[in-house]
């Protein structure tokens, strides 16, 4: 069963919102001040754009709670499910129950990695979900309920959810869940949600990155071997080296730069792009 993510609602202007919450705090107007500037267009949307992304450099998070966006999430399976659910802030889950659900003639949906395929082993797994199917379809014949019954499924069988997640809840798990170290299921979800986001608010879509993207943290905080057979990190550097080199500039061992060498580095990244 394929995995699919659609975007179900979101904050009608994330933007708008953003630019409100981050303004409330920063200036002596009234929401309702700020709001007719914006109506009028004294505000005018480039303005609240940069100005969103300039706070988001800052770290203050506070005002991204306020934007939310709804996913419908099937085809996924109860191992990731499992994972999902650690993600306890600024997350609201609603999933298929096994307890309500009963899987008729004990046909039940799941998920065979392609690691297996790989293995050439699918096929007698897919035969051992048949015979799980078989035994758990007698079991409810027999009397027994579905939440009993359903003590034989596996982790594989697919499984779906309605969530609600504030946008700082999203890019925290976009950090962790976009990075190569993550499990392969779960990055295909969140890689779905960041591309349902990017359709409605690209401002704000650009922003879902594994925590070492250049709108992120810009370095990998895993161990070093990691980094090393991280397909990426040759163009992402480690924390390790970055803190070398500030050591060296403490020792005086390197020149601070100044904006014709961060032009050069600048003109090196778009031709590498």
């Amino acid at each position: 069963m394929p995995i699919q993510v659609s975007l179900i609602d979101h904050t009608e202007d994330p933007i708008r919102a953003l630019y409100m919450a981050y303004r409330v705090c920063y200036s002596a107007l009234t929401p309702d001040q700020v709001l007719d500037r914006i109506a009028d267009e004294r505000i005018p949307r480039e303005k609240m754009t940069a100005f969103v992304e300039e706070r988001l450099k800052t770290g203050h998070v506070s005002p991204l709670e306020q934007v939310h966006f709804e996913f419908g999430i099937s085809g996924v399976s109860r191992a990731f499910s499992h994972q999902f659910v650690r993600h306890r802030i600024g997350i609201s889950f609603e999933q298929q129950s096994q307890r309500y659900v009963t899987y008729k003639g004990g046909d039940f949906p799941y998920t065979v990695p392609k690691t297996v395929e790989a293995a050439g082993m699918a096929d007698e797994m897919e035969a051992l979900f048949r015979d799980v199917g078989d035994l758990y379809e007698r079991l409810v014949k027999a009397g027994v309920p579905a939440e009993d019954a359903r003590f034989l499924l596996p982790n594989a069988t697919s499984t779906n959810f309605k969530i609600t997640v504030n946008f700082a809840s999203l890019l925290h798990i976009a950090d962790l869940r976009l990075c190569t170290r993550a499990q392969w299921e779960f990055r295909r979800v969140v890689a779905l949600m960041r591309a349902e986001v990017l359709r409605a608010a690209p401002e704000l879509g650009r922003m879902l990155q594994p925590k070492c993207g250049e709108l992120r943290m810009g370095y990998c905080d895993e161990d070093y071997a990691a980094w090393e057979a991280c397909p990426i990190g040759r163009k992402r550097p480690h924390k390790d080296e970055l803190f070398q080199l500030y050591n060296a500039y403490r020792r005086g061992e390197l020149k601070p730069l100044d904006a014709d060498d961060f032009a050069i580095i600048e003109s090196q990244q778009i031709e590498g792009a």
